[in-house]
């Protein structure tokens, strides 16, 4: 129990254990003594609406509370106007609590949340532009996922309560719906090309025979690793197959129905400023994922400059290595992407070869990273291929947070669907990202951060965290993790990629480019496999704006660093400024300027 009160914070705790006296007082009065009792509860409270979250989370299993693992949440958009009502009931409370009461750490605090929270209610009148239901998420895809991910299986109450998550199916997926039809009456219909993609994905998900289905293979998987009996296994998973045959099916079937009816109204126009209201939509949504007040029209201007400076890198050193670079870029990427050297073998074997490779580079990392960092993250991290059912339309990889009881850790999806998207020379730096000492350094630490309120554990600031991932993959070169010339230009190919993102996002969403003409200038500057380049044009169409936070964060926390070298001269130290970074959590990129100077004055005095 000592263990799981310093992992979680002693206030929040104490709130759901303690009887009477002041905690029963800070659980349940409008405005809590303490500053950081009042944040902590109402992330708790909005957690506590959430089953899926408290699965995740997985810390409230050790004290025996169980219920939640049987329940899936509420998509209604019933839900939605009630949280977002509550974002303006936090917000009025936390302006009660005066500056001059708090300590610098609390101040940092509230000034984090009201940012968060100003933004959510800044957002709030766009809430409908988005599609729900795409190729990359959507709950079509998350459920499937979820349940074989984070769904845990000890005992059998555990399975039953996977199935009982299994029947609830059929209500979460009305609910999902009740919001999509909300969204065609406003005029708010998806691309041609992602219904084509859902509809694809969900009729291959239900043509699949019941016992090869991830649902019920996830089951059979985890009970074996069980001491339940043999015979009771058997009769769960019979349930299983008849639950899925007879509920999720026909559920999934619901919304292939809706999506072919759909398909005949949406059009190829697929950047957000068709929408109504769309310019207006997009604009805020590069403030929520830059947190800055960057233009569209500034964001492409810088991609196009970042875009020629990096090409240019690229091909200085192709021409070092005595390659032939005279007919230009494109096709200097194409010959390299052409060399069989650079693949692994098309077979099982070779996607196995690639998983063992991740690890043999994760390993090498870390363990060489003491003249950078002091504070490390404690939970581990394993490689892991992506679900085959969803890989031919997911991201090349994505990083997925350990458990907070420490029962699950860090893993770093990687896609094996295209093996001509993992060439070897672009292995170290997605692993630096995506890994060590990238997503797993900042989000596991910042998850570990116990002297900080909870959501800062947790905070969403997409500039910050793929900032430092993509500072990450910078970081380890300059540490010389990659001293083969071909690794470097993987690595520079991978901030190439983020640079291309911002020319390309602001391309669709603002100056009304084509899925075509995005998909034609990403192909000719990047030498990415053409399967990759679909799926991320795609991705952007679906997600306007987040694809514009990598480059944009990561040229920040360069500069700050570089900013505060130049004040510090001989004081500087590197694993202090990263200690800075990343022991904050994740902040809006001004409010880590403001940190950065403050780190400055303190040690320039």
């Amino acid at each position: 129990m000592k263990t799981l009160f310093k992992r979680l914070g002693l206030t929040l705790l104490l709130l759901i254990l303690a009887a009477g006296g002041l905690a029963a007082h800070e659980w349940y009065a409008k405005k809590p003594f303490f500053f950081r009792a009042f944040l902590d509860r109402e992330v708790l409270k909005l957690a506590f609406e959430s089953p899926e979250t408290l699965t995740s989370l997985g810390f409230l299993e050790n004290l025996g509370i169980k219920g939640h693992n049987a329940e899936l949440d509420d998509e209604s958009p019933a839900k939605a106007d009630q949280l977002f009502a509550k974002v303006s009931q936090i917000r009025d409370v936390i302006n009660q609590y005066p500056d001059s009461d708090l300590s610098s750490e609390d101040k940092l605090s509230k000034d984090i949340a009201l940012y968060l929270l100003d933004s959510a209610k800044a957002a709030e009148p766009y809430r409908y532009h988005n599609y729900p239901v795409n190729q990359l998420f959507g709950a079509q895809s998350n459920f499937p996922s979820f349940m074989d991910g984070q769904h845990r299986v000890q005992n059998e109450e555990d399975a039953q309560y996977y199935l009982a998550r299994l029947r609830a199916v059929d209500r979460k997926f009305g609910q999902v719906l009740e919001g999509l039809q909300l969204r065609e009456d406003k005029g708010i219909i998806p691309p041609r090309f992602v219904i084509e993609r859902v509809l694809d994905e969900m009729q291959a998900f239900v043509a699949t025979p019941v016992t090869d289905n991830i649902l019920y293979q996830a089951l059979a998987r985890k009970l074996a690793d069980t001491k339940v009996p043999t015979a009771s296994q058997d009769a769960l998973l019979t349930e299983a197959e008849t639950t899925i045959s007879g509920q999720v099916y026909p559920a999934y079937q619901h919304l292939i129905d809706y999506f072919a009816k759909l398909k005949d109204k949406a059009g190829t126009d697929d950047g957000l400023w068709h929408l109504p209201d769309g310019d207006k939509a997009y604009a805020q949504a590069l403030r929520i994922y830059t947190t800055t007040d960057m233009s569209a029209d500034e964001i492409h201007q810088l991609g196009l400059s970042e875009v020629a400076r990096i090409q240019g890198e690229i091909l200085a050193i192709l021409a070092a290595e005595g390659r032939d670079v005279s007919q230009g870029f494109t096709a200097a990427m194409d010959q390299l992407s052409a060399d069989p050297r650079f693949y692994y073998p098309d077979t099982d074997a070779g996607r196995a070869q690639i998983l063992a490779d991740y690890q043999t580079i994760l390993d090498e990392v870390s363990a060489g990273l003491d003249q950078a960092f002091r504070i490390r993250p404690k939970a581990g991290m394993e490689v892991v291929r992506i679900p085959q059912f969803k890989e031919k339309t997911a991201p090349g990889a994505y990083y997925e947070q350990p458990s907070l009881d420490g029962s699950r850790p860090g893993r770093f999806y990687a896609n094996l669907f295209d093996i001509k998207a993992t060439p070897r020379f672009g292995m170290r730096t997605l692993a630096y990202h995506e890994g060590i000492p990238g997503h797993h350094f900042q989000i596991a630490l910042a998850m570990e951060q116990d002297s900080m309120p909870f959501f800062r554990r947790m905070s969403p600031f997409t500039a910050y965290t793929e900032g430092w991932a993509l500072y990450a993959e910078y970081l380890a070169w300059e540490l010389g993790f990659e001293k083969d010339p071909y690794d470097n230009i993987g690595r520079l190919v991978a901030e190439l990629f983020r640079a291309v993102r911002l020319v390309v996002d602001t391309g669709i969403h603002h100056k009304h480019w084509t899925r075509e003409a995005a998909i034609a200038y990403m192909k000719d500057n990047t030498g990415m496999a053409e399967s990759d380049v679909v799926a991320e044009i795609e991705r952007y169409i679906v997600m306007p704006g987040q694809a514009t936070a990598y480059k944009v964060g990561m040229m920040k926390i360069l500069s700050l660093r570089e900013k505060a070298k130049a004040a510090l001269g001989d004081k500087f130290d590197l694993r202090d400024y990263h200690d800075l970074v990343l022991k904050n959590g994740a902040v809006p990129l001004d409010v880590l300027e403001q940190l950065v100077d403050r780190y400055i004055a303190e040690h320039q005095a």
